[in-house]
């Protein structure tokens, strides 16, 4: 594959990024990506009639969605997987927001969502984005605001009233983190400007999900280009890799149902109804199960044959802290995808799912690589095994290498995005089968007992 498709590719996905300020812009350009490619909505209040052969998406929350193929055999074999999350790190907007400060002042009062790299957030340039509930004529109905221009920043205290400031900062969210939006005359403007954006009268808001997002778009850089960085790599590079393969998937697979599934809340647990650790994809697997026709032991056996994808981006090697990572599992950027294991199963890769994806990605061409945390340093979780405990299926762990994980400004290779995209296709184009003695083949003869 030649160093434009990469760099073409990379491209997409910082205008989509651009395009993405929330976990709320992330699904609704998701949702238009899928509708532009033949993808039919659906309400998980209604009825659901399902064609096969044909393609569907469904949203909860406005920030959680989940998109499948129905395969041209109505008697499917199974669910092929791939999940990744449409949240990150940031500061969300508390209630009543404004401050005055000093009599001169109008500060924002927020708090933080994730766990974030609290000091890059310093001297950037940042805006608000997200949702906002709008009373019309009877109604309460969402609307997604983006102020679209610098509007605030986070100033540090200059050198000379810290002479300690590089020796290293304590930051209290509530003292050090707060967002300057003007001068006295900006009081109760906040609310104005919000309303502006969405295009009605202040009063007629009754509710909102806003957050403040890094304003600096994303950038090739490098000798030879090799790097990119952008706000929210971790996990729209996942995310946005898994649905593009879905979208553009050769649906040589006869036998599986296809899904991408893009959870919210990942960052602060997944504990929400649109988490992964809710009953979204249970449901809307059961729900698929049940407009084929499928028993409840039919649909049991094919989860039993499921396969599942659980993409969030990995640890790098640090240029300036190699001996942060492990001693032998070593990833790196533009080195291929990271199979992320853990003895403890914060993540879920076993030998099993390990084994199959390495198969995928040696028919996909694309290499791959481990990483384990050093065992003196805990790591973090992900989606994967939130996600099993609602419904059980065979899951690998993987993800994209990156540095500066949860920084508003995060550091990728640049042929990664490409490597993903590559991989996760060639997944959903691969019937995973196994049969009672726990023996898989990829594309293999399936034989229904």
């Amino acid at each position: 594959m030649g160093k434009n498709n990469y760099i073409d590719t990379s491209k997409e996905l910082m205008d989509f990024i651009k395009k993405s300020p929330s976990a709320f812009h992330v699904v609704a350009n998701f949702a238009t990506m899928l509708e532009n490619a033949g993808f039919v909505p659906l309400n998980e209040r209604n009825k659901w009639n399902l064609v096969s052969g044909k393609k569907y998406y469904i949203t909860r929350n406005g920030s959680s969605i989940i998109a499948f193929r129905m395969p041209e055999n109505k008697d499917f074999y199974n669910f092929q997987i791939a999940a990744a999350h449409s949240d990150s790190p940031a500061f969300k907007i508390k209630e009543n927001p404004e401050m005055v400060q000093d009599n001169n002042y109008v500060t924002l009062n927020v708090e933080k969502y994730g766990g974030m790299l609290m000091a890059p957030w310093l001297d950037r340039p940042l805006s608000v984005a997200g949702r906002v509930i709008v009373r019309d004529n009877g109604l309460l109905k969402p609307i997604l605001i983006n102020v679209d221009r610098d509007l605030c920043v986070i100033p540090n205290l200059a050198i000379h009233m810290n002479r300690d400031a590089n020796n290293g900062i304590k930051y209290n969210p509530q003292k050090d983190m707060i967002p300057l939006f003007g001068e006295i005359s900006s009081k109760d403007k906040f609310e104005k400007i919000i309303a502006k954006e969405a295009g009605t009268e202040a009063e007629n808001i009754i509710g909102r999900d806003l957050f403040l997002y890094n304003r600096e778009e994303g950038t090739i850089w490098g000798t030879d280009n090799e790097f990119i960085s952008s706000p929210r790599l971790d996990d729209v590079m996942c995310a946005y890799s898994c649905m593009k393969a879905l979208i553009e998937e050769g649906n040589e697979n006869k036998e599986s149902v296809n899904v991408c599934t893009v959870f919210d809340n990942e960052e602060v647990g997944s504990t929400t109804k649109q988490g992964a650790d809710s009953s979204f994809l249970s449901d809307v697997l059961s729900r698929i199960a049940m407009c084929s026709e499928k028993t409840e032991e039919d649909f049991v056996r094919a989860v039993a044959s499921s396969f599942m994808l659980s993409a969030d981006n990995a640890h790098a090697v640090h240029p300036n802290y190699p001996e942060k990572a492990d001693p032998t599992n070593r990833p790196y950027m533009n080195k291929g995808i990271v199979i992320k294991y853990n003895a403890n199963q914060k993540y879920t890769t076993d030998a099993i799912s390990a084994a199959v994806f390495k198969e995928i990605c040696g028919k996909a061409r694309v290499e791959v690589q481990s990483y384990v945390n050093r065992s003196d340093i805990t790591g973090g979780s992900t989606l994967g095994n939130i996600s099993n405990s609602h419904i059980s299926l065979n899951t690998v762990d993987i993800g994209l290498a990156q540095l500066a994980m949860h920084s508003p400004y995060e550091t990728a290779g640049v042929k990664d995005t490409e490597f993903m995209i590559k991989a996760v296709k060639k997944f959903y184009e691969t019937a995973i089968v196994t049969d009672e003695e726990g023996r898989y083949s990829l594309g293999g003869k399936i034989t229904r007992k």
